[in-house]
């Protein structure tokens, strides 16, 4: 007798998942091409075009043409295929693709490769863990990832030629719900590279790519190289999930940013030195050129530069020589302002996994991330410390963060000001077709699809009731997508239809709507608004000037100190008396994002000053007619002028954390109450707030041109690419790297030479003679060094002053070169403003030499304005600084080396000062 068993809630699990991709007839095969470049992502006649085909599959797939044709019916397509009008469309469409993918744009016509001929690199490798493309390529986290999706779109649009690389991970980030009571809940949904705009890197024989990765115990760890275009650049992605793998080493490429520090490591070794194979072979596939410059986005990718090292050594250059042309042609970008955001591994964990490597040196490999400064760590390896010493050139992505990174780091650049610190910065941008609403970008007199030209004065000279009426469209499409999104959240929270007829009436398009959207690190404060719920209650219920909020943002899935922050605000969120003016969305991704810029008339950001190393969301909102309210922080600190918004005041130096929580919660209250909503609610006859749009035209016109990522990828191209290209190719001439030698002989000679260089003596005097110094008079100053078995040729001698702080360091210090010779100066000494600006992006870091731990440097004899020590071997210098300010002066005299390949003066870390004596202290040396 059968028995029959019924199963309830129970769902049969497939034990694999692939994606079966529509085959399309032959006229359609143009949607191919266009589905697989994602160019659709940005390029608006092209997503018009896939819109046409199903409007409502389209939105159902998120705007994702791969999956909206997966479920087309077959009749549809037929029907498309003989639709001659549509037929043209495509065919307009994919001619205009072609020629975007073809034409010579900024970088081959004006850029370095029009104006300076060979100047710009032939091409340039882009590394970065995540990218932020699209929703449809959930390949990212946050601001870093969307950064540098922005910076690959803006790279095709100006032409520049760069390859960028990357990991493919299955299960992406996550995807974030919440339970009943607003816990975070993580789901990492499977993915399958089929059903993403993706095309496998194929040879010549049809055979998928390899690229193979030694770890520990002689393992190896195997990828396959996944293609995704976007626009003219093209995205390396590299897959672990390959047959020759071993179960474990399969998931190294599983999710962004998941498992332990292994797993971690492994994921970098993945994309650092697998990254750069993969790149030789799609050169060699392609007949890409090879790229002269490596960008190393962030510290995660930094294992790049070992794999260089180890070509370069391959070719027969010694490890020394080999660090001298790897560094020269890569930039490194940090992107934290605080230590805790370094990756850091136990050194015996890089051992391992570099033990058997002949061409790595382990002692001379783990010198390279070593942290040789007060208070490093001696048994953990740094990637950042790594990231900067195998780079010339080292930018922080805001002018502020740029200082702070120059503060945090300064300890590898020891007897350098700060201002010295070879630490530049290029402040970050955003991709304006991607980020801008139609509504605005046709107010700039931009046609839909043009990549460049956004006439900002134009959009912020049309005519107030326009403005006016563009920003209402985009509050209330909004509002209309957030009470969507806000239904979804509850039914997966369990509430039925019947409890929910309330969100209907959620957020109104005509009140104040304020966003606040990013990842939940505690530094951000998400809940710095709820510090007092009584009075955010009063601001958001106001009959007359009423606010609404909609917030968004994951935390990551090991904070739980972040998720209990979004509990916090979901919970006060969901209290009857609010919850139709302040939502929490969850889920926040690039097609939330685009919303919530869009339609937010006031972004907000208050995170603790100076953690926020740039945050790009207000940019956006910025572009999009929205003013920002926001602690002057990162990029904010550099662009706020008063009237683009407002500033939270920021109570620095308060060392209670709740009490300057307390503080600045009060000001943003206030700021509300008495500065933003009276401003958003006063109108004139047309009801029109004529106020606020002159705040508007100001963003627009104020902001406008330089939050672009097409400002920031031409300053990297200007400041970094082209530099070191050229400083690349002095290194590797054709002579078999003979300056790449030379130079690093000659660093090996000075770094040992150095403990014996002495300023042995030190004397000054008025040029007039007189024993004073008088206003606009002259200081002569004499210096005698010892050299050692160095040359005056391998040193810079240089007067420092300005002026003292009671505790005697000079603040904001001129220079002035000393010269070779007797009483006088044999020329006019180069005189450096005193306060003078320091350079935007400077010439960059110190390679590690013999365990990368500098040689000390022993106190010389007595020195200063007394006689000192004469002898053979000295060498005496003199110059000559104008006193042209009254108040106090100081000086002091160092020794720098000196060499033409050197891009800083700080680049070696050595230099040397005079010794005071005993019971003499620098006052008396002034």
């Amino acid at each position: 007798m059968l028995r029959w068993r019924t199963h309830y809630g129970h769902c049969v699990k497939a034990i694999r998942r692939f994606t079966v991709r529509v085959t399309l007839p032959g006229p359609l095969a143009a949607l191919h091409g266009l589905m697989l470049n994602l160019r659709w992502s940005w390029h608006q006649p092209t997503a018009d075009l896939f819109a046409s085909i199903d409007p409502v599959a389209w939105q159902d797939s998120g705007g994702d043409p791969i999956a909206m044709l997966s479920v087309l019916p077959s009749a549809r397509i037929a029907a498309l295929a003989a639709d001659e009008d549509f037929g043209g469309r495509l065919a307009a469409v994919e001619r205009d693709l072609r020629q975007y993918s073809a034409d010579p744009r900024w970088y081959a016509s004006a850029g370095p490769a029009g104006s300076q001929g060979p100047a710009g690199p032939a091409a340039i490798a882009y590394f970065s863990p995540e990218y932020g493309i699209t929703a449809a390529l959930p390949q990212y986290s946050g601001g870093l990832g969307i950064l540098a999706g922005d910076h690959l779109k803006s790279a095709s649009d100006l032409g520049v030629p760069l390859i960028a690389v990357g990991l493919l991970y299955r299960h992406g980030y996550f995807t974030q719900s919440l339970s009943a009571d607003g816990w975070q809940a993580e789901r990492y949904p499977a993915g399958d590279p089929n059903g993403l705009p993706l095309e496998l890197l194929r040879d010549a024989g049809g055979a998928a790519v390899r690229v193979a990765v030694s770890l520990a115990a002689g393992r190896q760890l195997s990828a396959q190289v996944w293609v995704a275009q976007v626009g003219r650049i093209p995205l390396l992605l590299l897959d672990s999930y390959t047959e020759e793998n071993e179960a474990d080493l399969r998931e190294v490429t599983d999710r962004l940013y998941g498992g332990g520090s292994e797993h971690r490591l492994r994921q970098e070794l993945l994309l650092g030195i697998g990254g750069v194979r993969a790149v030789r072979a799609f050169c060699a596939l392609r007949g890409h050129p090879a790229p002269e410059v490596f960008h190393t986005n962030e510290g995660h990718a930094g294992f790049l530069g070992l794999e260089r090292i180890r070509e370069y050594a391959e070719q027969g250059l010694s490890f020394d020589e080999a660090i001298e042309v790897c560094r020269a042609g890569t930039v490194f970008t940090t992107h934290t302002p605080v230590p805790a955001g370094i990756d850091r591994f136990e050194r015996s964990l890089i051992a391992e996994h570099f033990a058997d490597d002949p061409l790595l040196p382990t002692d001379r490999l783990l010198a390279l991330g070593a942290e040789t400064y007060p208070g490093g760590n001696p048994d953990v390896f740094n990637m950042a410390v790594m990231g900067m010493r195998l780079a010339q050139r080292v930018n922080g992505v805001s002018l502020l963060h740029g200082q702070v990174s120059r503060e945090m780091f300064a300890g590898l650049w020891p007897g350098f000001d700060t201002r010295e610190v070879p630490i530049g910065s290029v402040t970050n941008g955003v991709h304006t077709p991607t980020w801008v609403a139609p509504e605005i970008l046709f107010l700039t007199g931009t046609s839909p699809g043009e990549a460049s030209g956004w006439d900002w004065e134009r959009a912020a000279s049309a005519p107030a009731g326009e403005l006016w009426e563009a920003r209402h469209l985009l509050r209330a499409r909004l509002v209309e997508q957030t009470r969507r999104r806000l239904r979804a959240s509850w039914r997966q929270r369990g509430a039925s239809d019947a409890e929910l007829t309330w969100i209907d009436d959620v957020l109104d398009s005509r009140v104040l709507t304020i966003g606040f959207a990013r990842r939940v690190p505690s530094y951000k404060r998400l809940t710095l608004m709820l510090n007092d719920p009584a009075q955010l209650s009063e601001l958001l219920n106001d009959p007359a000037r009423p606010l609404q909020i909609v917030v968004a943002g994951k935390a990551h899935p090991a904070d739980e100190g972040g998720k209990a922050l979004i509990q916090q605000l979901v919970q006060f969120a969901d209290s009857a008396d609010v919850r139709r003016r302040i939502v929490f969305l969850p889920d926040y991704d690039m097609a939330m994002a685009h919303s919530l810029v869009q339609g937010c008339d006031v972004w907000l950001n208050n995170p603790l000053r100076p953690l926020e190393a740039c945050g790009t969301s207000g940019m956006k909102a910025a572009l999009n007619g929205g003013l920002n309210l926001s602690v002057r922080d990162g990029w904010w600190d550099e662009w706020y002028d008063g009237a683009n918004g407002w500033e939270i005041p920021s109570a620095d130096g308060v060392a209670d954390p709740a009490r300057r929580d307390e503080l600045e919660a009060t000001a943003l209250y206030e700021l509300l109450a008495k500065s933003v909503a009276p401003l958003f609610y006063d109108r004139d006859d047309d009801g029109v707030a004529l106020g606020w749009v002159q705040r508007i035209r100001h963003t627009l016109r104020s902001l406008g041109p330089k939050v672009q990522a097409e400002r920031m990828v031409r300053e990297y191209v200007s400041e970094l690419y082209v530099p070191a290209a050229i400083a690349s190719r002095a290194l590797a001439r054709a002579d078999g790297f003979g300056p790449a030698r030379e130079l690093a002989a000659w660093k090996k000679r000075v770094v040992q030479a150095w403990p014996q260089v002495r300023i042995e003596h030190v004397e000054s005097e008025a040029s007039s003679g007189s024993t004073g110094q008088r206003l606009g008079s002259a200081l002569v100053v004499r210096v005698s060094v010892a050299l050692g078995r160095l040359t005056p040729e391998d040193v810079t001698v240089e007067l420092v002053y300005g002026r003292p702080d009671d505790d005697d360091d000079i603040v904001s210090p001129g220079y002035v070169s000393l010269t070779v010779g007797g009483d006088e100066p044999k020329s006019p000494p180069q005189t450096v403003t005193l306060g003078g600006d320091e350079p935007k992006s400077p010439p960059q870091s110190p390679p590690a030499y013999e365990g990368a731990a500098r040689p000390p440097m022993p106190p010389g004899p007595p020195s200063g304005g007394i006689s000192g020590s004469s002898g053979p071997g000295l060498v005496r210098y003199s110059g000559e600084v104008s006193l042209d300010q009254p108040g106090a002066f100081g000086y002091t005299v160092r020794v720098l080396p000196r060499h033409p390949l050197l891009d800083s003066r700080a680049e070696l870390g050595l230099v040397t000062y005079p010794q005071a004596p005993a019971g003499l202290t620098n006052g008396d040396l002034r």
